[in-house]
């Protein structure tokens, strides 16, 4: 394996070192520029399903979506870790097959690890993955494979109750054996209340300052969101403008005959 190559240990041990810098990628050219930035983390995203395939929440995607674009990733040959979502409902059927739909996701596609949506209700089984060699980050607070059930999507941990229940959960899933927890939406004192009782990484997206790093949809960060950009999103570029610029120029230097020789 390549020295600089990045491992589920090596974003484990970077807690208390510096913040761990991960982004979502679905193809390979996204998955290269990402790399050559340095980037620690890609995470084929569910995602996917909004911001590609045209769909309105992340529930549709199914498993030979994400092998196809996971796949894609990893024909990039990237040096940051490359994990892949378990797609809506899978993690909350029986056990054997969640291992194939892992297993898969690892063998045929070229995840290094999975990523699994819940709590402490989930934990048991993401022990059993651990146990068999599968890499897992988990993922609290806004669960977006729950939004039929949430009605949409709200930030989390504002009650003492809620709090407390995320607290357990993300302890639920360090115990497991994740090598990280991504926290989505949550209040950001319950974020670092989180991160202050973890020994792994609490990656957040939309949950404030004091988590041990951030992830954001490429999308989003890149400007080439299509819509609602949710609002803890910082764009760094507008790629979405600059693309649509590209297609009239050219569209119109067609028309006026002007080839390229």
């Amino acid at each position: 394996m390549d020295a600089d190559k990045i491992s589920t240990q090596t974003i484990s041990l970077l807690k208390g070192e510096r913040a761990v810098v991960a982004v979502t990628a679905y193809d390979t050219a996204m998955a290269r520029y990402a790399d050559e930035a340095g980037v620690d983390l890609l995470l084929v995203g569910d995602s996917v399903g909004t911001t590609q395939l045209g769909f309105d929440t992340t529930v549709p995607v199914t498993l030979e979506m994400m092998l196809h674009h996971t796949a894609a990733v990893a024909r990039a040959n990237p040096g940051a870790l490359l994990v892949a979502d378990v797609p809506f409902a899978v993690a909350h059927d029986e056990f054997t097959k969640l291992l194939d739909a892992c297993r898969r996701l690892m063998q045929e596609a070229g995840a290094e690890a999975v990523k699994i949506e819940g709590g402490a209700l989930i934990a048991p089984k993401i022990e059993r993955l651990v146990q068999a060699g599968i890499p897992v980050l988990g993922h609290i607070g806004l669960l977006p494979q729950n939004f039929h059930q949430l009605g949409g999507y709200r930030k989390f941990g504002r009650s003492d109750a809620e709090k407390s229940v995320l607290v357990d959960d993300a302890l639920a899933l360090e115990k497991a054996g994740c090598f990280a927890v991504i926290c989505e939406m949550i209040d950001g004192t319950v974020a670092g209340t989180i991160a202050g009782e973890l020994k792994i990484p609490l990656i957040g997206i939309g949950s404030g300052p004091h988590c041990d790093g951030q992830i954001l949809v490429c999308n989003d960060l890149l400007g080439m969101t299509a819509g609602y950009v949710p609002s803890f999103v910082r764009q760094y570029a507008q790629l979405g403008e600059e693309a649509r610029k590209a297609f009239a120029n050219y569209a119109e230097d067609v028309r006026n005959r002007k080839f390229p020789s």
